[in-house]
């Protein structure tokens, strides 16, 4: 079994993304799954492209995108992606979408299939905080989640695929009062963990996960 991982480039003024740093110290192989790690631009467009060019190259059974949610307090994997770009600030290109459909014949929105919650107990039974997310945002999280799913069910239906976000890293909050962070250490680990589901469960688990708005 292949497995992609992909982390953004630093993004938003920061000189370092987590998400990066992360897959980088990602084992080669774990449980004999061979893991292929790639550097996606956090631009609009070229992120997608970029990912399925590296799909193309690589022929995975297993598509994870790994994102920096700063201000998260835990790893984050994600449920669903929606058809939106709405950006709050410039991504590396300088694009600036408000209100854009990402695929005009995509459907509204798709969601992981990824064993999250499988995931978020595999990551939470090694002693580090995961939980579901049920938004990726509307920044180039979000659109690179939704293109792989896009991606995925128009071209690729056996592949797998979906979104982890991870929070700061502590460099990143020396001077922010009061924003989480997590170990680079640990965010590897849960990375690892979620490989470790994906091979261990073919189909997701029950586990509670809601939210009481």
């Amino acid at each position: 079994m292949k497995i992609l991982i992909t982390g953004f480039e630093p993004f938003g003024g920061e000189k370092i993304n987590p998400a990066l740093e992360a897959i980088k110290k990602v084992k080669d192989n774990i449980e004999g799954a061979e893991i292929v790690k790639e550097e996606i631009p956090t631009v609009f467009g070229k992120s997608i492209e970029k990912l399925e060019e590296v799909v193309k190259k690589h022929h995975p059974d297993a598509v994870i995108c790994v994102g920096q949610a700063g201000g998260r307090f835990d790893i984050t994997v994600e449920r669903v992606a929606i058809n939106m770009d709405d950006a709050r600030i410039d991504d590396n290109d300088g694009n600036k979408p408000i209100d854009e459909k990402i695929f005009q014949d995509g459907e509204n929105a798709y969601f992981s299939t990824l064993p999250i919650k499988a995931i978020v107990k595999e990551i939470s039974n090694n002693g580090i905080p995961a939980s579901v997310s049920n938004s990726a945002g509307t920044f180039v999280c979000n659109h690179i989640m939704y293109g792989l799913l896009y991606i995925i069910n128009k071209k690729y239906p056996n592949i797998k695929g979906g979104f982890i976000h991870v929070p700061y890293i502590p460099i990143q909050v020396v001077n922010k009062k009061e924003v989480p962070s997590m170990a680079l250490d640990d965010m590897v680990k849960a990375l690892e963990c979620a490989v470790i589901a994906i091979l261990k469960n073919k189909e997701d688990i029950k586990l509670s996960c809601g939210e009481i708005c």
